[in-house]
């Protein structure tokens, strides 16, 4: 029986009817809306479809909230939600996820999580022998999110950062973290993970010779690499003990490489394919040249790169590209840190004007998330219609946004969620404790591949065995107990209607009343169970939460 409801309710078209389309999406009159909105719109205008019709409000609801805090929303904020009646509801919403100081926390431990594992990966910091302290990472990006410090400001510290890698060290900065396991062999990870990070570039195959098919050449990258060598990685070990205690991160004067190597022309080579040698000094990608000479008390390399990058066009588009993807599932470009004229962007225009826009917001990251969760193509429902079928980016199509794309849910999101809808968080031990038990369940799902990079994902994907733990996980097993104070002994034992208590669970798990198949199994379990409603809800919140519509972004 409880096998049979998780298939109705994996099944089921994510239960409420969405209301019909309507023409011309409000843009809450916010220009930067108006133009996204516009600048979709022509996309499906020339490709002649037709977009779905819009989300209901439980779904863009739940939608928001995973994608601004990282985890579904309660009971009790849904149906806040659809107590509003005003039109400019979500508006609303959106601004109190953004800015009010009851959210504050947890939207900056979702962005820490995502940037945490932009700039050192899933597994950095958690490795024997690392340099990196995963913990002054997080620390520095936290302060970062929670004080809405500016995106170009962040990029700078980060590129330019020194001191300490530790927290309680006397100069910590946590932003250090983020370059000292990358600057063995000359810097070339260095190099390579900044320009792909911040401007969008995938240079990694230069360093050994020309890229057959975009602009960036092998000398390119050595000049992009000669700004870091001033960077070093200085260890400070355990008293008596051969264990690095921390690491502190330096700028150093650099006397150039060969013989007679002058620090005023503090020069780099390198080789090419041919085996000759040529050389290299700091310029930019846009041919802006930097100072040669490698006195650091006269010429900060890294501190002139990071201006380079803050003032390039290149950063503002990539921020663009990598929020739009966060949001959209897809970004303008794939993959979203490949950008240039080899892999034209899907929007080019609106590419460009979102940069230009997030630049002249000040880079004010809050903005660029309002007017993307604001927009038509972020409020459409996932279901595909025959207007719009042929827009399945899977099938090698070029996105065009005509519905939302399903995704699943990242693996933080997914523990974040079950926390919020078994209601544990009321009963969560403090901000370390919290990560660390985290961490320690999504070890299950980490892999890293074996590229030039040592790029990391999370195996989440809804595979067989990956279901099965899902079903017979202790997380889950902890979710359905029903034991003495519990969330589902709370429920079993409430003043609240049979119907209600099921409404009550539907609601936890996936955000929406069950409908009228879900409500007749749900029934005939209550039956079967012979009068034990705690039994019977057990069955169906484990059922809703082992659903692919739980695991789903949709």
């Amino acid at each position: 029986m409880t096998v049979a409801l998780t298939l109705a309710c994996a099944t089921q078209a994510f239960g409420q009817t969405p209301k019909v389309a309507a023409k011309g999406a409000s843009d809450y009159g916010i220009p930067q809306v108006a133009e996204i909105n516009k600048g979709i719109r022509q996309v499906w205008t020339d490709n002649n479809m037709i977009p779905s019709p819009p989300a209901t409000d439980s779904e863009w609801c739940r939608r928001v909230y995973l994608d601004l805090l990282g985890r579904v929303p309660s009971v009790a904020e849904l149906r806040s939600f659809a107590a509003i009646k005003d039109s400019d509801r979500k508006a609303k919403l959106v601004n109190k996820l953004l800015h009010d100081e009851a959210y504050l926390e947890e939207y900056a431990r979702n962005w820490t999580t995502i940037w945490t594992n932009i700039l050192i990966g899933r597994t950095g910091g958690t490795e024997q022998n690392t340099l990196i302290n995963r913990e002054g990472m997080q620390k520095y990006l936290r302060d970062t999110f929670a004080s809405n410090k500016p995106y170009d400001r962040m990029v700078t510290e980060i590129v330019s950062a020194t001191g300490s890698t530790t927290p309680g060290e006397m100069n910590f900065n946590g932003a250090t973290n983020f370059y000292v396991m990358k600057l063995d062999e000359n810097a070339a990870q260095a190099t390579a993970m900044t320009a792909k990070i911040f401007l969008g570039l995938q240079v990694q195959c230069t360093q050994c010779h020309n890229h057959p098919f975009n602009d960036w050449k092998q000398q390119k990258f050595w000049e992009f690499n000669a700004f870091f060598r001033q960077t070093k990685a200085n260890r400070k070990q355990m008293p008596g003990m051969r264990m690095v205690q921390s690491v502190d991160l330096v700028n150093v004067d650099f006397k150039g490489e060969g013989k007679g190597g002058a620090q005023d022309e503090a020069i780099i080579f390198y080789e090419l394919r041919n085996g000759l040698l040529s050389s290299a000094f700091p310029v930019f990608v846009d041919g802006k040249e930097g100072s040669r000479s490698g006195n650091a008390n006269y010429a900060n390399r890294r501190g002139e790169l990071a201006k380079m990058i803050v003032g390039s066009e290149y950063m503002e588009k990539t921020i663009a590209n990598r929020m739009w993807h966060h949001f959209l599932g897809y970004g303008f470009t794939k993959p979203i840190d490949d950008m240039g004229p080899h892999n034209t962007a899907t929007h080019p225009e609106l590419l460009d004007y979102l940069g230009k826009e997030v630049r002249k917001a000040n880079f004010d990251l809050k903005e660029l998330m309002k007017w993307i969760t604001l927009s038509e193509a972020y409020s459409l429902s996932s279901r595909i219609t025959p207007g719009n079928k042929a827009d399945d980016p899977l099938l090698g199509e070029t996105p065009k946004f005509t519905h939302f794309y399903l995704r699943n849910m990242r693996a933080e999101e997914l523990y974040e969620s079950l926390i919020t809808a078994t209601e544990a968080e009321k009963t969560k031990g403090d901000y370390a404790e919290q990560e660390k038990l985290k961490s320690s369940w999504l070890q299950q799902f980490n892999t890293t591949f074996g590229n030039d990079e040592g790029d990391e994902q999370t195996t989440f994907n809804g595979t067989i065995p990956q279901a099965l733990m899902m079903m017979n996980g202790d997380l889950v097993k902890k979710a359905v107990s029903t034991e003495q104070g519990s969330f589902l002994q709370k429920v079993a034992t409430s003043n609240m209607r049979p119907a209600d208590k099921i409404d009550y669970l539907f609601h936890a798990a996936l955000g929406r009343s069950p409908n009228g198949n879900e409500v007749t199994a749900a029934n005939q379990l209550m039956q079967l169970r012979g009068g034990n409603s705690a039994a019977a809800l057990q069955d169906i919140f484990w059922a809703a939460l082992n659903a692919n519509e739980f695991i789903l972004q949709h």
